[in-house]
């Protein structure tokens, strides 16, 4: 799990997320009706969608909510809105790559919200390219670990999947984009019950940034999530979970 991962589930476990549901959730239905919109409102023929989804439903976002955020990316909503995907790249504290995604209705607005966020917490907005090729998209697919090992998703790996690894209980396996289907109804016709399917953006390499910087660095990265159009934050950092522990309080 990279370290922005780590930070994520930190706050997420101390109720960070909850304070703003409301921002959240205008955030998740945006998410899923552009992904409707790119690919389609077919949640298993759209890896995109299945994400944004899923990311709802962890949420406990209803069940209406979701729908309506799907007909409005496939224009069967009544309040169908144009909405587009940017990308920002920059680096935080202590050399960290940092990746943004946001989804926006005004593209000047949102690139001057991200650009203040980087400058006023010390980070650097970049060109285009300068970190992206950093990280990867890659697919996943999590199904409960109990009683199952690395050997009984062997169908995953001959339906097309690259790698499955233990985590915390789950097993994670992981495949290209364009397999992510084959793999996952290769596990679902073994009987396996998976527990989510999706896209995951990863860094390819980490930076280990000293404590001295930790702190500011994740100021940074809460200041650019806060904003209301971005979607997606991801970061490359090496960061001591015990020292994440104490930022969150």
């Amino acid at each position: 799990m990279s370290g922005h991962s780590k930070w994520s589930s930190i706050k997420h476990k101390k109720g960070a997320a909850d304070a703003k549901r409301g921002q959240r959730f205008t955030k998740l239905a945006k998410a899923i009706t552009v992904a409707a919109r790119e690919g389609g409102g077919d949640v298993d023929a759209n890896p995109s969608l299945a994400t944004a989804v899923q990311k709802a439903r962890d949420e406990s976002m209803p069940k209406a909510n979701i729908e309506r955020a799907i007909d409005r990316g496939t224009g069967e909503g009544a309040d169908a809105e144009v909405v587009e995907r940017i990308q920002f790249e920059g680096y935080g504290p202590g050399g960290a790559a940092i990746l943004v995604e946001a989804l926006t209705d005004n593209r000047n607005r949102t690139s001057a919200e991200v650009r203040h966020a980087f400058t006023r917490h010390g980070g650097n907005l970049g060109e285009p390219g300068s970190v992206a090729w950093m990280f990867e998209t890659v697919g996943e697919v999590v199904v409960d670990g109990q009683g199952l090992s690395e050997d009984d998703l062997i169908v995953a790996i001959d339906a097309g999947a690259s790698d499955v690894v233990e985590d915390g209980g789950k097993l994670r396996v992981t495949a290209d984009p364009a397999d992510l289907t084959a793999v996952r109804q290769a596990l679902t016709g073994e009987g396996i019950e998976v527990e989510s399917v999706g896209l995951v953006t990863e860094p390819t390499n980490t930076v280990e940034v000293a404590e001295s910087e930790a702190g500011t660095l994740i100021k940074l990265l809460d200041a650019i999530e806060d904003q209301d159009d971005v979607n997606e934050v991801h970061a490359n950092f090496d960061i001591p979970e015990e020292v994440l522990e104490r930022i969150a309080g």
